[in-house]
């Protein structure tokens, strides 16, 4: 790896972008690790050129490039971080001390495993940034782990399955958190392993191209037909996602079906919904298998069309239609998001960001912090509408209380019933993704129901009720009965 390879990559998403600093920034690092070499026995700037790289190919801005190339310079030698501000700027010097402060996270025990997760918790909310180095310096790391003993390289893989994986998934950067679990994958399960890779990548590859080949000598002719400009892709699931599904539904290789995907790429939304009417048209849609994620994204702000057909041979194929956009984003999470945006990244933290926020300033017990942001953050989202077509983002298995007070903490304490999709439902009713509800309300009631304890799921809905009940006319009886105090 060299910078000139940096530059040109970092180029193709910023072309704007004056890549002086880079050069200046490889040197200064160059020369801070002379002389120091990795396990693997090649110099150590190697490590600190990969890792820029792979910022750069997830659309990371410059400042984060920039930290990439610095960020174990204060830690590994004689120069400090007042050095990197002092030639680079205080953005770059605060990822960097966010870098090191994060520290070398190790698996030590379910104590320590909570301790690291609340370091990435603070890190993510400090500057999400500093993660997304924390990510591409441990991909790295993971592609040169022959240079470490056998226990080693196994407690690196576990720590990156049990740590980092998870959160690369909350922040959407699928690409990285593919590679991660693949190679962690490789290291723990090493002939599980060589036999999917066998089976997955070498038997049937041949079977699969010639399979691609007839659906695209259906599907093009159709899109040269309205003049559209296209892009189609071939999406495989990774090894490890393929394991997991054997593993969770007890199946052989040949039983999991949804092992690939084609995927088309077309300019605007418009397009995606024309070519999803030709592939229709063409095909049987798979009831029951088609997701409109584009009019109502994904809690991580995942958009694209999915939809089942039966293709050639009557085999079920998975078609995902996206634009550019789309497809980077999918790729590259909160990074590219930001890079499409063009705003600060401190300014685009999505909404459970926030909310890991709130709670640390509540909670101070790093073992009920933990158990908090599993439970309110890391369960899968849907989104609610309200009868204006806002919407709103609730933790999955929420409720028409939970979505009272998301709209307003009124609107639940006086809640008496829900219209769910047009229909009448329960207060402790499942909400789906998607789902339209209205909340009716009785103007005269104050305080909510207790009860509503037993079944609300959200964090915000639980804090409402319990703040407001307290006040509730029980309550106040209570100050007259004697020997009984109220609650404060």
């Amino acid at each position: 790896m060299n910078i000139d390879r940096i530059v040109k990559k970092f180029q193709e998403s910023h072309p704007d972008e004056d890549t002086t600093v880079l050069y200046l920034a490889y040197d200064f690092a160059n020369e801070a690790h002379t002389g120091q070499l990795r396990k693997t026995g090649e110099p150590y700037i190697q490590h600190a050129l990969h890792t820029a790289f792979i910022l750069a190919e997830i659309k990371a801005d410059l400042p984060t490039v920039i930290a990439g190339l610095l960020h174990d310079v204060p830690e590994d030698t004689d120069r400090t971080n007042k050095d990197v501000q002092k030639n680079f700027g205080e953005e770059v010097a605060n990822l960097v001390a966010g870098i090191t402060k994060l520290g070398k996270i190790k698996y030590r025990g379910i104590e320590r495993y909570r301790e690291n997760l609340k370091r990435m918790f603070l890190a993510m909310t400090t500057d999400i940034r500093v993660i997304f180095i924390k990510f591409c310096d441990r991909l790295h790391n993971l592609r040169t782990l022959e240079g470490l003993p056998p226990a080693k390289q196994k407690r690196i893989a576990q720590e990156t399955l049990e740590i980092y994986a998870p959160i690369a998934g909350m922040l959407g950067i699928w690409r990285l958190k593919w590679q991660l679990e693949d190679l962690c994958f490789k290291c723990l399960y090493p002939k599980k392993f060589q036999e999917l890779e066998q089976e997955y990548e070498i038997e049937k590859k041949a079977e699969r191209n010639q399979y691609f080949q007839k659906i695209k000598t259906e599907l093009i002719p159709r899109l040269k037909e309205i003049d559209l400009k296209y892009n189609i892709e071939v999406r495989f699931k990774h090894l490890y996602s393929i394991f997991q599904k054997m593993q969770r539904k007890d199946r052989k290789f040949d039983e999991i079906y949804d092992v690939f995907a084609l995927r088309v790429v077309v300019p605007d939304i418009n397009s995606c919904y024309k070519v999803l009417g030709i592939i229709h048209t063409l095909w049987k849609p798979k009831p029951n298998r088609f997701k409109d994620y584009i009019a109502v994204p994904k809690p991580n702000g995942y958009r694209s069309l999915h939809t089942t057909i039966f293709g050639p041979e009557s085999k079920a194929v998975e078609f995902q239609i996206r634009t550019q956009e789309m497809n980077d984003e999918s790729l590259y999470g909160l990074a590219a998001h930001w890079y499409y945006k063009s705003k600060n990244q401190n300014g685009q933290q999505p909404l459970w960001v926030k909310e890991i926020i709130d709670i640390q300033k509540e909670v101070s017990d790093t073992n009920e912090l933990i158990k908090n942001i599993k439970l309110n953050i890391f369960n899968d989202r849907i989104f609610v509408f309200s009868p204006k077509g806002d919407a709103f983002e609730l933790t999955e298995h929420s409720t028409p209380i939970d979505f009272a007070y998301a709209i307003h903490t009124n609107i639940g304490n006086q809640a008496t019933g829900a219209i769910i999709n047009d229909r009448l439902g329960k207060l402790d009713q499942e909400l789906k993704n998607g789902d339209l509800v209205e909340i009716i309300t009785d103007k005269g009631r104050q305080y909510p129901n207790r009860d509503w304890l037993k079944f609300v799921k959200t964090k915000r809905a639980r804090d409402r009720i319990k703040q407001f009940a307290r006040k509730g006319p029980l309550e106040n009886i209570k100050r007259f009965l004697p020997g009984i105090k109220p609650k404060k």
